[in-house]
């Protein structure tokens, strides 16, 4: 017990008087934005894919957009977080002569993924809801797309809010991994603090917290939405 009190002492006085708070705040922030531009960016992307493979194949264009919709879904879906963060920033901007930072390159990365694992989400909440949405909408003179915006995907979205929490956990859990493009993210920032104090049971144990703290927030809110909206279907 004195040998872990001693590495708590160490631990506060890199953390509060060298200032490793300040990196843990800028890597707890980097965290939640790189996660939330990811899950908002995997929401669009995810929502028009599956917009696209629900559409009737009747005409050319359709059934085009649905094999580059299931290319793209397979690539992401098919390779690590990873080596996706690697690939864009080591070889495709150097290759467009782009320059953006680790954290840009991670959120855009994220929301591209995120992207292929929503649309999946996505199309399962749009088969989920009852056809006869659809055929109301075409009905009094809504074209298909306006029938999805208006009526159809609110509804989708309604049933799929528990898994696009999950992912939402998922992408902050897999934040981890963007120290390889540069990005100062939470586990850059204690492993600063690990090796400025020669140990790293405490700032890991930290960091282990801090992530458990966020995932049951998400949960939280996540719940509460739900009961917001079975209220507001009570209602109705």
């Amino acid at each position: 017990m004195g040998d872990f009190g001693r590495k708590i002492d160490r631990f506060i006085e890199i953390f509060v008087e060298q200032r490793g708070y300040v990196r843990v705040l800028e890597g707890l922030q980097n965290t939640v934005m790189i996660a939330v531009v990811g899950l908002l960016v995997g929401v669009l992307i995810g929502t028009l894919i599956a917009s696209v493979r629900v559409m009737p194949k009747y005409k050319l264009l359709p059934r085009v957009l649905n094999g580059f919709c299931s290319f793209y879904v397979g690539l992401f879906r098919g390779t690590p977080m990873v080596v996706q963060l690697l690939v864009c920033y080591y070889v495709l901007l150097p290759l467009l002569g782009a320059h953006m930072t680790g954290v840009q390159v991670s959120m855009l990365v994220f929301g591209l993924n995120s992207g292929a694992y929503i649309s999946e989400m996505m199309r399962a909440g749009i088969e989920s809801v009852d056809p006869g949405q659809m055929e109301a909408g075409r009905a009094v003179g809504l074209s298909f797309s306006v029938t999805m915006i208006k009526i159809v995907i609110p509804q989708a979205v309604k049933n799929i809010l528990p898994t696009l929490g999950n992912e939402f956990i998922a992408l902050v859990k897999e934040t981890s991994v963007v120290s390889f493009v540069g990005a100062a993210d939470l586990y850059v920032a204690f492993n600063y603090i690990g090796t400025n104090s020669y140990e790293f049971m405490v700032p890991y144990l930290v960091m282990a917290l801090i992530y458990i703290v966020i995932v049951l927030l998400i949960s939280l809110g996540i719940k509460l939405m739900e009961r917001s909206l079975k209220k507001s279907d009570r209602r109705n």
